[in-house]
This record gives structure tokens, sequence and C-alpha cells, in this order.
């Protein structure tokens, strides 16, 4: 029999997700109190179906896939349900977070006696002709969620404990990530100097590869910086308060504060940004 799952929550990631497994025809199920109107329009559109927290708990897998600093809130909330279930769900935080957080969330799950699988998402949100899409699995059920696979999902199975999942997750977000905080910063600096034209000319002879993929990354970042603020804070946690690289993160995350509250107010440093990508573009 099909699987039921659960995904929670309708952002762009989870609703391309669950769009995913219910055009392979499983049933899935969400939580929509609260949501947006644009929440319930994806979730509508990604053949998700809002039902109450004890119908989640009954699903046979709960992904979990909120920004960072909700990952823990999420499991709290879903407790008492999970705890009332008399057929427990295994549930896979896929939350960029480090693994002293996934190990929190886990303590949660278990104490209700559901199941728990960390997970990593790396890559874009899903669609029907990309395998760029990767969610690494951990811990000793992953194979159980691994099943996923035969519905349009790639879960590849980190070796390693609850935990392994989320440091590969956080490796390679850090790179990535955090290659594109240090890259917007130069460009922002480079704008108010007046040298962009200069960098971007040089970049384009000693650099193209490079310049080609900040140019084609920062203006997705805009829009996302909301959620980067608490992921570059994992990641601070991950690398360890007491390595001098943490501190670079933490930067990270001021950055991407600062860039999430120009996207909903002046615009002011998207607007830099985006100047200089476009002199990338017609360099």
């Amino acid at each position: 029999m099909p699987p039921i799952v659960a995904v929670i929550a309708p952002g762009m990631m989870g609703s391309a997700v669950a769009k995913r497994l219910s055009t392979a025809g499983l049933e899935i199920r969400t939580l929509l109190a609260g949501r947006s109107a644009e929440s319930r329009e994806r979730a509508a559109a990604a053949g998700m179906r809002d039902v109450a927290p004890g119908q989640v708990a009954d699903a046979d897998f709960i992904l979990s896939i909120v920004p960072p600093g909700q990952a823990l809130g999420l499991a709290e909330r879903l407790a008492p349900a999970l705890r009332a279930a008399s057929r427990k769900p295994i549930y896979v935080d896929c939350n960029a977070v480090s693994p002293e957080t996934v190990l929190r969330v886990a303590h949660v799950v278990r104490e209700t006696g559901a199941g728990f699988v960390d997970g990593g998402i790396i890559g874009p949100p899903p669609e029907p002709d990309s395998s760029r899409t990767r969610i690494y699995l951990s811990g000793p059920d992953a194979g159980k969620v691994a099943l996923l696979e035969r519905y349009g999902l790639s879960m590849p199975i980190q070796p390693g404990p609850v935990g392994a999942a989320s440091a590969m997750k956080m490796s390679y977000a850090g790179i990535t990530k955090g290659f594109t905080a240090l890259g917007a910063t130069m460009m922002l600096a480079a704008m108010r100097a007046g040298t962009a034209d200069a960098l971007v000319a040089e970049m384009s002879v000693s650099q193209p590869q490079l310049l080609k993929w900040l140019t084609t990354q920062m203006p997705r970042m805009h829009g996302k910086a909301y959620r980067w603020v608490a992921e570059m804070q994992e990641i601070a946690a991950f690398v360890g308060a007491d390595r001098p690289g943490a501190g670079l993160y933490e930067a990270a995350a001021n950055l991407y504060e600062v860039i999430a509250a120009d996207v909903a107010g002046p615009r002011e440093e998207t607007k830099l940004l985006d100047a200089f990508c476009d002199k990338a573009r017609t360099a």
C-alpha cells in the first residue's frame, strides 16, 4: 500500500517536494492553519490536503521543511499529536540546521515514540525533469524513508548516525551560501567605491566562471535572505564557537539580515547588487 506523507510546510521547497510525491500518486497532508493565501494556493497546486495535527501524526512519514529557526518549534508543536498517535510515523527533519540542533529535534520526537531520521536538502526545489535536488538521509531508519525514491525523490543515504546528513548540508551550504555572502559584500563595496566597472572587467578576463556563478546566484538570493540568517547561525554552530571560521558565518548572518530588511523596505542594497550584475551581463 502506498505510504501517506505529511509535508510541512508549503513553502517553495516543501510544495515542490509535495508535488513530486502527489504527482506519483501519494496522499500528501499538511497544516495550513495561520498560513497566507499564497501558501494555501501553493499547497492546492501541489496536491496537499489540509488536515488536523492528529491526521499529520497518522501519516507514514512526516517531512519537516521549514526555515531553520522553526525546526525545533515545529517538532514541539507536533509532539502532543505524535504522542497520542497509535501508529507512529517516521519524522524526517529536512531543515538546514546543525547536528546539535537536529539532535535536540530528535530528542523531542523520540520521546513521543515516533521514529526519527535526519535529512538535508541540497539543490533547488525539485522539478519533474530534474535530479539536481537530493535529500540526504542519515540514522538507523534512513533506509525506510528512502522508499520515497520510488515516488520521484532522490534520497541518498549518508553513512553515519543522526546528524551526519545535517553535517553534509552544513558543509555544502557553508561553501555555497557563505561564498554568496562574500561575493555580495565585495559587490556592494565596489559599487560604493566606484570600482565596479573595473572589477567586472578584470574578473571577465581572469575569473569568468566565478563572475558568472556569482551574478547568477545573486538575484536568487534576495528573496531567500530572510531564511539564510538562521542558516548561517546554524553553520557557525557547526563550525564551532571556538574555531576562528565561525565568525565568518556570524558576519554572513548579519549581512543576510540587512539584505532581508532591505528587500522588505527601501531596496537600496539589492538595487546596487542588481546594478553590479547588470554590468557583468553587458560586459
